[in-house]
């Protein structure tokens, strides 16, 4: 499903390119080609109404779906990972290792639309485990924020693409078909200009 979720990716077209190209060029991978945006969790059956919860709970009980969902090299590692700081407890959604990247990458569950306020909470998660879990010869930890929604813009004035946060979104259905055919016509006729342009 290479093409749709391409399709229905919100990263600009030129960035896409830009990675590929380093990936092919230098062999260098860059951490955005791991992960997959927006993930596709159709697999869980989530019905309308669904809280972070039930959306753990359904991940962990189609685990091995979720992780190739995610991309390759997925080891799970806990959830609900509780740590105290300061007299209070915290519990990290879930954290996984990533063979290839050599670094914990915590997975945060949110329902609704990103809020600027989990940079924050996951930034204070990713020192905790820098700190606290992070073992020699392993890269920094990371962070995968999955949303229903989010707004591109408020993830750039954030700089979270330059971060070690990353904002996900999730659907738990397919675009209508409509939508990837007008996506798949737009691709085929961008394809054919360049052909012509050489």
């Amino acid at each position: 499903m290479l093409f749709e979720r391409t399709a229905i990716s919100k990263k600009p077209e030129i960035t896409i390119k830009n990675e590929l190209k380093e990936l092919y060029e230098n062999n260098k991978m860059n951490v955005d080609l791991f992960f997959r945006d927006p993930v596709v969790l159709d697999f869980l059956e989530l019905q309308d109404t669904f809280n972070e919860k039930d959306l753990e709970n359904a991940i962990l009980a189609e685990l091995e779906k979720f992780i190739l969902e995610m991309g390759t090299d997925f080891a799970f590692m806990a959830k609900q990972k509780h740590f105290i700081l300061d007299g209070k407890d915290y519990y990290i959604d879930l954290l996984f290792y990533h063979r290839n990247l050599r670094r914990l990458v915590l997975v945060e569950l949110k329902l609704g639309e990103f809020e600027p306020e989990y940079k924050g909470q996951v930034e204070l998660y990713l020192r905790w485990l820098n700190k606290y879990e992070r073992i020699e010869g392993e890269e920094s930890p990371i962070a995968l924020i999955l949303c229903a929604e989010k707004s591109q813009e408020t993830i750039e004035l954030l700089e979270l693409n330059q971060d070690s946060i990353h904002v996900v979104q999730y659907l738990t259905k397919m675009p209508p078909k409509e939508l990837l055919e007008a996506k798949l016509a737009e691709a085929i006729s961008n394809a054919k200009l360049k052909l012509e342009q050489g």
